[in-house]
């Protein structure tokens, strides 16, 4: 009941695209329509390769079923159709299959893959090397299985990249304490948005075949790169294009999901892993682990299919969805250089070029007068930040502190998913609350 100074609370501070007011891919949500309900397939208000992949679908399915339990790997047809789309991404390196598993979001192929790998206790017990900044989902994952989290740092001044000597660095300290043995990559970052080049990725590959480290890429932004010169590179091509050495020993965990890129299908909880070079005995364990949730949500299943199975010229319906997957894109490209742009005429800011993925991590300047008030309150001076933030403008934004940041350096994570008159908004108040800020604060 206290009047506030807005009127509105603007959840800033998550990748969810429709919540934010994006529209549906109109060609996926057809196609899980006409799942859900079959009777629409004589319908004549749907378009012909939206029902023949309705039908195709259906007809993996126990019943033709959206409601029948599928194969705990994911229904056969859609493995198939991640398989093609694999291999068309990556210029004809092959994928099989069997090495594919539908789950609910990538989180849930991410948590699996962990339970699998870590084992031991002491200082035997598994080190899983993640980025700082990273994505909280990795720190909650590795604390649930009471495995050791090793942070490695991004570097910051050079658009957040990733150097190998940090991870050699991270590595032989953890070495101390722990057995490292998985290597979490989250490429185009989150929340730090760099895309990473083809020798960063080449020189990874390298260092896990060297180290012998179990390889996670999560690349569910694999569709959202902005920048001019910026083009994103699967682990698995580059792995391939390295060599039968690499190719053939290196074991590699890579991860997409519904619910980002141009679909925004977050509801759906659909994703899908392809794992390589996986022991046949750690893949059967792997298996019977993903049987005990019976199977990912079928209609998530579905929404995955229409991911990697879209129109293809010819179709009816090829024109619409290229419409509408180009928009959406061009758009978040529009908003990624606003914010930036933004952000950087703002004293005391600093944001690097938003490359990919859907956030800024802008650095912020905290004076001491408002660390020393933050320590009063027990809190960390950005979260601190983010609650004054919140209490005077009605912008929720998350704390660097919550993805992790360098000793003495602050940050939070913005998304640019509102619509663009929405975000010049947004970012025109978090400019002037920052100003006033400093000043209150000097």
């Amino acid at each position: 009941g206290i009047k506030k100074p807005f009127t509105e609370v603007i959840k800033a501070n998550i990748g969810d695209a429709h919540a934010m007011g994006q529209r549906p891919i109109t060609f996926l949500r057809q196609v899980v329509a006409l799942c859900t309900y079959p009777n629409l397939l004589d319908s004549p208000s749907f378009p012909e390769d939206a029902k023949k992949r309705a039908r195709r679908i259906l007809q993996g399915c126990g019943g033709n079923s959206l409601g029948a339990y599928t194969a705990s790997q994911g229904i056969k047809c859609i493995r198939e159709d991640v398989a093609a789309y694999l291999e068309r991404r990556d210029g004809g390196v092959p994928a099989d299959p069997d090495n594919i598993y539908l789950t609910t979001g990538a989180s849930d192929g991410i948590t699996s893959i962990l339970k699998i790998l870590v084992s031991g206790g002491g200082k035997s017990r598994t080190g899983v090397m993640i980025p700082i900044p990273q994505y909280p989902l990795y720190s909650a994952a590795i604390s649930d299985q009471e495995a050791v989290q090793v942070n490695y740092y991004l570097d910051e001044e050079n658009c957040w990249s990733l150097d190998v000597n940090e991870l050699r660095r991270s590595l032989n300290q953890a070495k101390e304490y722990c057995n490292p043995k998985v290597l979490c990559i989250i490429n185009p970052g989150n929340p730090t948005g760099q895309v990473q080049n083809r020798k960063c990725i080449e020189d990874v590959i390298h260092f896990a075949w060297e180290e012998k480290l179990f390889l996670l890429a999560d690349e569910v932004y694999q569709d959202n790169v902005y920048s001019e010169g910026c083009q994103f590179h699967s682990f698995k091509k580059i792995l391939y294009e390295m060599g039968p050495e690499y190719y053939n020993n290196v074991e590699l965990a890579s991860f997409h999901s519904t619910s980002k890129g141009y679909m925004g299908e977050c509801g759906y909880r659909g994703g899908y892993m392809e794992v390589i070079n996986l022991h046949p005995e750690i893949k059967g364990q792997l298996l019977k682990l993903l049987s005990v949730r019976l199977c990912a949500p079928v209609s998530g299943q579905a929404a995955m299919d229409i991911v990697v199975n879209p129109p293809v010229p010819g179709e009816e319906s090829y024109s619409q969805f290229i419409k509408e997957k180009e928009s959406v894109l061009n758009n978040l490209a529009q908003k990624a250089k606003l914010t930036e742009d933004m952000f950087n005429k703002v004293p005391g800011m600093h944001c690097n070029p938003l490359q990919g993925a859907l956030y800024a991590f802008p650095r912020i300047f905290i004076p001491s007068k408002a660390i020393e008030e933050a320590k009063a309150h027990k809190t960390e001076p950005d979260m601190f930040y983010c609650m004054k933030l919140l209490e005077e403008t009605g912008i929720c934004v998350v704390p660097g502190s919550g993805f992790g940041q360098r000793e003495g350096s602050y940050h939070f994570r913005i998304t640019i998913l509102p619509p663009v008159e929405k975000l010049k908004i947004v970012l025109e108040k978090v400019k002037d609350f920052h100003i006033k800020f400093l000043e209150k604060y000097a």
